[in-house]
């Protein structure tokens, strides 16, 4: 078990270098000059080769590298060019949004998708699993940002029910923030119930049909115990596994979806740097978006011990 975490860990150390190389290069070599940016047009060439040597990036590519690489082993995610704060502080102070969106998302979407899945499995080949199966297949095929314009239009503008963007102003309390969340945590968690849906449906199935089911069934036990805890209990190791990516992936790919509501998030901040060409803060919150998915993934590794004690490493 310690050799598999060691292992483990190690793995995560070489992914995260290989994130934070790839990422640094390919925010290099993308067009476009901050230090231009920054300026704007009326800026003449000495003025933002004067900008580019005070932010260090007329130094050659392996230098930048050999630095960047420094400050964050001492834990330094670097400046903001733009926002002129450390990078670290600025995610910290998106992060909130991105935060309860990304748990509601995750709550909405396992509310339905676990229930009428496990139903859809149970009922297989009924009116219901035929239904649950076209409506998954529909839902993974609506983009989160058009289901979010459709839901913004009817709730927000027609029915003036929801907020139509933002996040609340400086002084609302921490219930009329999370009021602001509903429907983009709506339109996220639909759209991300049809993948946890069908991966509960398929893992549900593997199991409905095996003998120590059939010897349950026959020892008399009610059809509710056989299903949740001998079916659903063996049958979790699938279901867990595409909880933690879903989850992951909410984090990364609120990024339209904030900016669609307006919401003050890490997406919204990635975006404005993309526009701006804030290397720090691309790179910075790329970097936590990977290490938090790594993390994720390891944690499921972990949780595959206690849901099934038959797991060795």
């Amino acid at each position: 078990m310690i050799r598999y975490i060691l292992q483990r860990l190690a793995g995560m150390i070489v992914v995260m270098f290989l994130v934070v190389t790839i990422v640094f290069v390919i925010v290099r070599v993308t067009p476009g000059d901050p230090a231009a940016v920054m300026l704007g047009p009326d800026a003449t060439l000495q003025d933002v080769a004067d900008l580019r040597a005070r932010l260090g990036l007329d130094q050659p590519i392996i230098l930048q590298y050999v630095f960047y690489i420094g400050q964050l082993l001492r834990g330094d995610l670097g400046q903001s060019i733009f926002l002129n704060m450390p990078v670290g502080s600025a995610l910290l102070e998106r992060a909130e949004p991105t935060f309860f969106l990304t748990i509601f998302s995750l709550a909405i979407a396992s509310v339905i998708a676990l229930p009428v899945g496990i139903y859809a499995a149970y009922r297989r080949g009924s009116f219901v699993d035929q239904v649950a199966t076209t409506v998954a297949m529909l839902a993974a095929s609506i983009p989160s940002f058009w289901l979010g314009l459709i839901l913004m239009q009817f709730f927000a503008v027609r029915f003036n029910l929801f907020p139509v963007s933002g996040y609340g102003g400086p002084g609302s309390s921490l219930m009329d923030r999370l009021y602001h969340l509903v429907l983009p945590a709506i339109a996220l968690g639909l759209v991300s119930s049809a993948l946890i849906l069908r991966f509960t449906r398929a893992s549900m199935l593997d199991v409905l049909g095996d003998d120590y089911v059939r010897t349950a069934r026959a020892k008399g036990l009610a059809e509710r115990h056989v299903v949740l805890r001998h079916a659903l209990k063996n049958a979790l190791i699938p279901i867990l596994t595409v909880l933690g990516l879903t989850a992951a992936v909410l984090i990364s790919g609120a990024v339209v979806t904030e900016t669609v509501f307006g919401l003050p998030g890490v997406g919204n901040l990635v975006v404005s740097a993309v526009l701006r060409r804030d290397y720090p803060v691309i790179q910075g919150a790329l970097l936590v978006i990977a290490a938090i998915y790594v993390f994720i993934n390891f944690a499921i590794d972990m949780l595959y011990l206690v849901v099934d004690p038959r797991v060795r490493y």
